[in-house]
C-alpha cells in the first residue's frame, strides 16, 4: 500500500536566514574564553573577538553607515581584517576588501565603483592611495590603523579613536534576507577594469562550511593567515574557522622563515597558501618536517606533482582545490580515493594534482564545448569549466552587460579549459587566453610547466607562448632554479622532450631569478606574454 503524507509548510517568517554571522554568535556563545585570535603579543577570545565586531558595526552606525552601504578596508592580514567580516555585514552594509599591492589608481578606481563611504587603511599602505582619495567624491571618512609608527597623510581618525563612537549594546547576528550582499570582491583586472563580484550571505555560509568540512577544520584548528584575507575574503576561511571554534594566527606578511616559526611556536595546524607560496616554504632552510597533523590547502593555480610531493614528504595532508573570485573561492575538491593508495607515488600525486569534483553544497561541475554539451570523459577532449549554484556569484557589481555575459547558456564560464576523466574528476589544462596554438595543435602551457618543475634543479617556472614565423606560436620558458643548483637551457629541454611530445618542448628556456606574480601568489603570465610579443601581432591578457 502506497501512503502520501503531506506536511504543511513552515511559516517563510520563521526560517532562519543563512548568514556567516551567525558563525560568531555560536562560538562566542559556545567557546567564550577559548583563544579566537593570535597576533603577536595579541590575543582575543571568542567574547572578546565578538565584543569587537559589536563595537566596530555600532562606531559604523554612529558615522552613518547603514544596509548596502560600502565600506572599504585596505589591510593586512591583522585582527581589525578578521573584525571586519563580521562587523560589516552586522549593521548590513557590504565589505570592499581591497588588495593590497594595487596601484593607486586601481585603488581610486575601486573606491569609486564600489561607492565606498568609508575606507579603513593602514597607515603603512596609506602613501599609495593618499594623492588618489580627493578624486572619490562618495568617501566620507578615513579610519587609519597605524602599526608601524606613520603619521597619516590625509585628514584621518584613528582607529581606536573610531571605535569610542561605537557601543556594547548587543545587535543581532540575523539578516532579514540571506540573498543580501556581504561582500565585493574585485578581480585582477588583467583583462581591463577589475570587476566587482558580489557575494551573498547565503553563499558566503554554505562555502564556508565546505571549507571547514573539505579542509578538514575542527576546534582544535589553528590556522595560520598565509593567505590574504582581501582574496575572496580569504577562500571564506575568516567566517569557516570562526564557525568551528578555531583559532586564527594573523600575520601581516608572508615570510617563509617566519612562518615555519610560527607553525612552531603556534602549533599551527592549517594554512592555504598558493602554490608558489608553498615552493618558497619547501624551499627554505627552515623547512623540516610538520611534526604533526598537518593540512595545507592549494588553489590559485594548479600545483604540480612535484611540489605536491615535497609538501608530503615535510609530513603536510595536501588539500588540492580550485575555484575564482566568482565562486567564492574554491568551487572544487580532488577529493582523495583510499585505492589511490596502491599506486606509486608518482601516480598518486599526479590524481592529486587534478582539480576535481564538486564541493559539498556546491552544483556538479562541468565541462563543455562551444555549443554547451558535456564533453566526452576521456582524459583528451578540452572543453571550458561552467558552474552554477549557491556557490557563485550573484553577478558583478553595477555591470548588467558583463553579468549576462559571463553566465550565458544559464552557466558560469569560467574561462578555464580542463578534460573530463572518466571518474568524473576535471583536469586544468589552461586559460582560454593561455593556451598556445602550433601549427594548429593545442599546447597545455600547465602540461609543459609540470614536466619542467620535475627537473631537480627547477624551483618554478612559467611558460608562455612566442612567436614563430612558421608555427605561429611555441612555448617559452621562464624558469627559476633552486638555490645553489644548475642547469642550462638544452638539459631543461631535453628533460622535457624525455617526458611530453617533443612538439610540447619549449623552443627556448631564460633561466630568471625571480617571476612576476600577483600578491596571491599567481604567475603573471601577462607580463611575460607582454615582453615576448612587444613589436609583434598578438593580443596582450
Amino acid at each position: 500500500m502506497g501512503w502520501t503524507v503531506t506536511v504543511p509548510g513552515p511559516d517563510p517568517t520563521a526560517l532562519t536566514q543563512l548568514t556567516p554571522l551567525l558563525f560568531l554568535e555560536r562560538s562566542a556563545d559556545v567557546f567564550g574564553d577559548k583563544r579566537a585570535i593570535t597576533y603577536g603579543s595579541r590575543t582575543l577570545t571568542y567574547r572578546q573577538f565578538s565584543g569587537a565586531v559589536v563595537r566596530m558595526a555600532r562606531a559604523l552606525q554612529a558615522s552613518g553607515i547603514g544596509p548596502g552601504d560600502r565600506v572599504a578596508y585596505l589591510l593586512p592580514n591583522l585582527p581589525e581584517m578578521l573584525v571586519a567580516h563580521f562587523a560589516v555585514p552586522l549593521c548590513h552594509a557590504i565589505l570592499v576588501a581591497i588588495n593590497t599591492r594595487l596601484s593607486g589608481t586601481e585603488i581610486e578606481y575601486i573606491l569609486n565603483h564600489s561607492g565606498a563611504s568609508l575606507l579603513v587603511v593602514d597607515t603603512d599602505l596609506l602613501p599609495t592611495v593618499a594623492p588618489h582619495l580627493s578624486a572619490v567624491p562618495a568617501l566620507r571618512e578615513i579610519i587609519t590603523l597605524d602599526e608601524v609608527g606613520r603619521r597619516p597623510e590625509v585628514p584621518s581618525i584613528d582607529y581606536s579613536k573610531f571605535l569610542e563612537r561605537g557601543s556594547d549594546d548587543p545587535l543581532p547576528f540575523r539578516v532579514d534576507e540571506e540573498n543580501r550582499a556581504i561582500s565585493i570582491n574585485y578581480t585582477s583586472g588583467t583583462t581591463g577594469r577589475p570587476k566587482g563580484v558580489l557575494y551573498t550571505h547565503r553563499g558566503a555560509y554554505l562555502n564556508a562550511l565546505a571549507e571547514i568540512i573539505h579542509s578538514r577544520h575542527h576546534p582544535d584548528s589553528v590556522y595560520l593567515w598565509t593567505l590574504p584575507m582581501f582574496h575572496c575574503n580569504g577562500w571564506c576561511t575568516p567566517w569557516a574557522v570562526t564557525g568551528i571554534g578555531g583559532t586564527h594566527v594573523c600575520l601581516r606578511a608572508v615570510d617563509p622563515a617566519l612562518v615555519w616559526k610560527l607553525i612552531e611556536t603556534e602549533e599551527v595546524t592549517h594554512l592555504n597558501a598558493a602554490p608558489t607560496v608553498l615552493i618558497s616554504l619547501a624551499n627554505n632552510p627552515a623547512a623540516a618536517p610538520f611534526g604533526r597533523s598537518f593540512t595545507v590547502t592549494t588553489a590559485g593555480a594548479p600545483p604540480s606533482p612535484t611540489i605536491i610531493s615535497q609538501m608530503e614528504e615535510l609530513g603536510a595532508r595536501v588539500v588540492h582545490v580550485y575555484g575564482l573570485t566568482e565562486t567564492y573561492g574554491p568551487y572544487t575538491v580532488c577529493e582523495v580515493r583510499s585505492e589511490w593508495a596502491e599506486g606509486t607515488l608518482e601516480t598518486r600525486v599526479k590524481l592529486l594534482a587534478r582539480q576535481g569534483v564538486a564541493y559539498l553544497g556546491a552544483d556538479p561541475i562541468r565541462v563543455v564545448d562551444e555549443e554547451m554539451n558535456d564533453v566526452p570523459r576521456d582524459g583528451e577532449t578540452m572543453g571550458e569549466v561552467v558552474m552554477r549554484g549557491n556557490n557563485v556569484m550573484a553577478g558583478y557589481y553595477a555591470d548588467p552587460d558583463a553579468t549576462t555575459h559571463a553566465f550565458r547558456g544559464g552557466w558560469f564560464h569560467s574561462g578555464d579549459l580542463a578534460v573530463w576523466h572518466r571518474d568524473g574528476y576535471i583536469e586544468l589544462r589552461d586559460r582560454q587566453k593561455d593556451i598556445i596554438i602550433s601549427g594548429g595543435e593545442n599546447i597545455s602551457t600547465i602540461e609543459v610547466e609540470q614536466a619542467i618543475v620535475s627537473h631537480p634543479a627547477v624551483m618554478e617556472c612559467a611558460v608562455v607562448a612566442m612567436p614563430h614565423d612558421h608555427w605561429g606560436e611555441r612555448p617559452k620558458a621562464f624558469v627559476v632554479l633552486k638555490p645553489g643548483a644548475g642547469a642550462s637551457e638544452a638539459e631543461i629541454i631535453a628533460h622535457v622532450r624525455g617526458r611530453l611530445a617533443k612538439f610540447k618542448a619549449p623552443d627556448e628556456v631564460d633561466i630568471v631569478e625571480a617571476l612576476p606574480k600577483t600578491s596571491t601568489g599567481k604567475i603573471q603570465k601577462y607580463v611575460l606574454r607582454e615582453q615576448v610579443w612587444s613589436g609583434r601581432e598578438k593580443r596582450i591578457n
